[in-house]
This record gives structure tokens, C-alpha cells and sequence, in this order.
């Protein structure tokens, strides 16, 4: 499957996700945005395990299972605009702004709200055709549930 979705992403004109590859693919998305600071520590892995369980519905051992996929394929993943292009092309404009609120709560996790966290978020938004108004409203969802 992570071959498979690799080469997805890697095509000039990717065919459609599957379910399970766009799951991998917004995990590695979450990842990417985990890593853009310089730092991916703890926190922000549990966090990431967290949205893929609720998601999924997965148990505790197969969210950080498939974070660990996702962690390998964002190393050799070309560019987010794929990862984005892929999700945008596979989910629901509503789906879509529950990935800016995933990517808000990873952003938040270490409660510092990293530049290069944020314009990551304001790029993914975009691609996937979030305008800034509803990824503020995201944001501020994701900070009243964090309290």
C-alpha cells in the first residue's frame, strides 16, 4: 500500500485515493506538519495517534501503527500540494475542514504555535480550498474543545 500510494502521489496526474490511502495520506500530512518547526516530539505524536484513532475507529496500537507508515512515507512523499491535491480530490469540502482542525490540534499540541506550523496550515487550507475565514474557525474549535 505505501508503495502504491507513493507512486499516487508521484504521478503527474494521480488516479483517485482509496479510503485507506487518503487515511495515510492526511496521517502523513499530519506528520509533515508536526516535522515543519524542526521539532516532532511526544505530544504531538500522541496527538496525531488521537485523530487517526477517531477517524478510524482504531485501537490505540494500530493509530500509532499507521502514524509510523505515515512517518515513512512523508520522508520519501513529494511535496504537500500532492498530499493536499490527493485529500481535495477524495473528500468532502466538510472532510476537508476537519483536516485543518486535525492539523490545528497537531499545530497546538506542544502549545506553541510555530510560524512555520502556521503557514504550512494557511498552504494546506488553500490547496484544499478552505478559505482563511473557516480555517480561523477551525482553529478557534480546536482551542475551545483544548480549553
Amino acid at each position: 500500500m505505501f508503495k502504491t500510494l507513493l507512486g499516487l502521489l508521484a504521478a503527474p496526474h494521480p488516479d483517485p485515493l482509496t479510503a485507506d490511502d487518503a487515511e495515510l495520506a492526511l496521517a502523513a500530512l499530519l506528520v509533515r506538519l508536526a516535522r515543519s518547526d524542526g521539532r516532532y516530539d511526544e505530544a504531538e505524536q500522541i496527538r496525531i495517534d488521537r485523530i487517526l484513532a477517531a477517524r478510524r475507529g482504531l485501537g490505540p496500537f494500530e493509530a500509532t501503527e499507521l502514524r509510523r507508515s505515515a512517518e515513512a512515507l512523508e520522508e520519501t512523499a513529494p511535496d504537500t500540494v500532492r498530499f493536499t491535491r490527493a485529500l481535495k480530490d477524495k473528500i468532502a469540502h466538510d472532510d476537508r475542514i476537519a483536516v485543518i482542525e486535525a492539523m490545528w490540534e497537531v499545530a497546538l499540541a506542544d502549545e506553541a504555535r510555530a510560524p512555520d506550523e502556521e503557514a504550512m496550515i494557511r498552504l494546506a487550507a488553500s490547496l484544499l480550498g478552505i478559505n482563511d475565514r473557516d480555517s480561523a474557525f477551525a482553529r478557534q474549535r480546536v482551542l475551545a474543545r483544548e480549553g
